[in-house]
């Protein structure tokens, strides 16, 4: 049986995505960036639950991308929940920035910590949601310890970083582990995340992925309404009733 330990909370912050689950939350990595607000209220004008903002400091994973001041500048774009993605050699040196920053939920990942549980207190601490972001080579069963810490799990269906990969069914066994223990402690949220598209939505709903982060399969569409309405539609097929 699962050991379940490590820094479990009894006041999770508050749920900043509204239901009905599974959502999809658009990648702005691929998205115009010399127009970045009107990319964001396009988004936020077509239906988009939340935005997700990868965070690459070029040394956890080999692309560099963007930081802290571009994500204060979503913040004033959008009323949307933020989720922000650090894929960051030392995520603990930079949690009060990003939450200052305007992130409704941290992402950090396993891999790059020394202690999960005090990272997810120092991200409770700024009353914000804190969850555990999975590589596709690490075992899901390393999470079990903090499963009771944590508010949610992105379960990474592409090597992080690498632009152009596919879906690894890999994770559709991980979602599926997780969500026979989302129950643990509080019900976590679990997201999923790469090579996202018509054809593997689905079956990511069905294994259990609520938040589904999705960058071409919406950024590169020709209406960014049509594309998150059709995914949705798609996973919530999939996942039968609705999520609470």
């Amino acid at each position: 049986m699962d050991t379940i330990v490590t820094g479990k909370r009894d006041d999770p912050p508050a749920e900043p995505i509204p239901g009905p689950l599974p959502v999809v939350l658009p990648a702005l990595l691929l998205c115009d960036f010399g127009h970045l607000a009107h990319e964001v209220q396009r988004l936020e004008a077509a239906g988009a639950a939340a935005l997700h903002l990868d965070i690459m400091d070029g040394r956890f994973v080999p692309q560099l991308t963007y930081g802290r001041v571009v994500v204060e500048a979503v913040r004033r774009a959008t009323r949307l929940p933020l989720e922000v993605h650090l894929m960051v050699e030392d995520p603990d040196d930079v949690v009060g920035e990003y939450a200052g920053a305007g992130a409704d939920i941290l992402t950090v990942h396993v891999e790059a910590l020394v202690n999960p549980a005090a990272t997810l207190g120092k991200i409770s601490d700024h009353k914000i949601r804190g969850h555990l972001a999975v590589s596709p080579g690490t075992p899901v069963e390393r999470l079990a310890p903090w499963l009771g810490a944590c508010d949610g799990v992105l379960v990474m269906s592409v090597e992080p970083g690498l632009g152009g990969q596919a879906f690894e069914p890999s994770a559709l066994d991980k979602l599926r582990w997780l969500a026979a223990r989302r129950g643990v402690g509080r019900r976590l949220r679990l997201g999923v995340d790469g090579g996202i598209n018509a054809a593997t939505i689905g079956p990511a709903a069905a294994a259990g992925a609520e938040l589904i982060v999705a960058g071409s399969a919406v950024i590169r569409a020709a209406d960014y309404g049509t594309a998150i309405g059709d995914l949705e539609r798609r996973a919530r097929a999939a996942a039968g009733p609705a999520v609470p």
